[in-house]
């Protein structure tokens, strides 16, 4: 690595160490050849961004963290669930709606496209995802998470796109204009999986 990108890496590590957890860096080349980081975008100076960070969620009180970790060791491979939740750090109780919409909890579950498992992986999502066996319960949920997790990150951080993307594609997501395709079973499939996951939070 040069001794400019060095020195240009050592000074974005320091700069997002003073802001936000959630932001954009962007990179300034002025016409001397001097590099200037900031946080403002400005079309007139050709920013570059250099890095996004997705936002930190607000931790949920103590409590609630109990009780939802309660209601959901109370189904079917919690313990499964729980360790594909904490190694993609995602709420147990939103894996546990993605399983009971997709497969009801059927290991042997296959849709007539070809999906198949507890999260109904697709053939070419589950090689790409390195899920060797899609039958296998801790591997089909750790590949399911790791996909959630993805499109989580694609979409921002929002849920109901990233959800959207589970079901019907992230292709067609992005096709829709970034918004919940107008697919019959997706708009039935998202506020099913939402209310489901709200509902195993609040321990209804």
């Amino acid at each position: 690595m040069g001794r400019v990108a060095a020195i240009l890496l050592g000074m974005i590590a320091a700069l997002g160490s003073a802001m936000p957890a959630y932001g954009d860096i962007y990179r300034e080349v002025a016409a001397d050849g001097s590099i200037t980081l900031t946080n403002v975008y400005r079309k007139e100076r050709k920013s570059v961004r250099l890095r996004r960070e997705a936002p930190v969620p607000p931790a949920m009180p103590v409590a609630a963290a109990k009780k939802q970790r309660g209601e959901a060791g109370a189904l079917p491979y919690a313990a499964l669930v729980a360790a594909a939740a904490v190694e993609h750090g995602l709420p147990e109780a939103l894996l546990h709606a993605l399983i009971r919409a997709e497969s009801n909890y059927d290991p042997h579950a296959v849709s007539p496209k070809g999906a198949a498992g507890l999260m109904q992986l697709m053939p070419d999502t589950a090689r790409e995802l390195g899920v060797a066996d899609v039958w296998d319960p801790a591997a089909n949920i750790r590949g399911g998470a790791r996909y959630l997790k993805r499109l989580l990150e694609m979409f921002d951080q929002d849920l109901s796109l990233a959800v959207a993307a589970y079901n019907a594609g992230p292709g067609a997501v992005i096709g829709s204009g970034s918004a919940i395709p107008p697919f019959a079973e997706t708009q039935r499939y998202v506020p099913k999986v939402l209310e489901h996951y709200r509902r195993l939070q609040s321990g209804g």
